[in-house]
């Protein structure tokens, strides 16, 4: 593996679409810090499909969303949840082809809100999406909403990175 690139580690047995290990139906993402980037290699197949021989856009939202929020997670360790996201499709994003997720911080806390961007790839390196996200930091008053043994998970993965 090149130097580089580093794994990061994920929750096992919890439910999330897109990178939970319970959810039959979900994406299962998995992550590796490349520089400033959290990224995500994977191949959408027809269960994804929007038109024919292309990725659904609601799929292409979720992916960007996601790696985003691991872009958070990794270099902020924070709780938070997304609070706007500006997506620009570029070129259609095909199904069976190699694609690569990327996120990274753009902006640091201000007023609880954090800044984001992403953008997906294909084998070629040819940006096919690019998304910008806002994230909101949650409050103690809000973290009351996460339940505790996520909580502890999530603060025990912290401490991996």
């Amino acid at each position: 593996m090149d130097k580089n690139i580093e794994s990061i580690p994920k929750l096992h047995g919890y439910n999330c679409f897109a990178c939970g290990t319970a959810n039959p139906i979900g994406l299962n993402l998995s992550f590796y810090k490349k520089g400033e980037y959290v990224c995500s290699d994977l191949t959408l197949g027809n269960n994804y499909e929007g038109w024919e021989n292309m990725a659904h856009g609601g799929i292409v939202s979720t992916l960007l969303d996601e790696v985003m929020s691991w872009a958070m997670i990794y270099f902020k360790r924070i709780f938070f949840v997304t609070r706007s996201m500006t997506i620009k499709y570029k070129n259609p994003v095909p199904l069976h082809r190699l694609l690569t997720v990327q996120g990274t911080i753009l902006e640091g806390e201000r007023r609880r809100l954090c800044k984001a961007k992403g953008l997906i790839c294909d084998e070629d390196k040819k940006i096919l999406v690019k998304a910008e996200a806002t994230f909101a930091i949650l409050s103690d008053k809000d973290l009351h909403l996460v339940p505790d043994k996520l909580k502890r998970d999530m603060n025990n993965l912290f401490k991996k990175f």
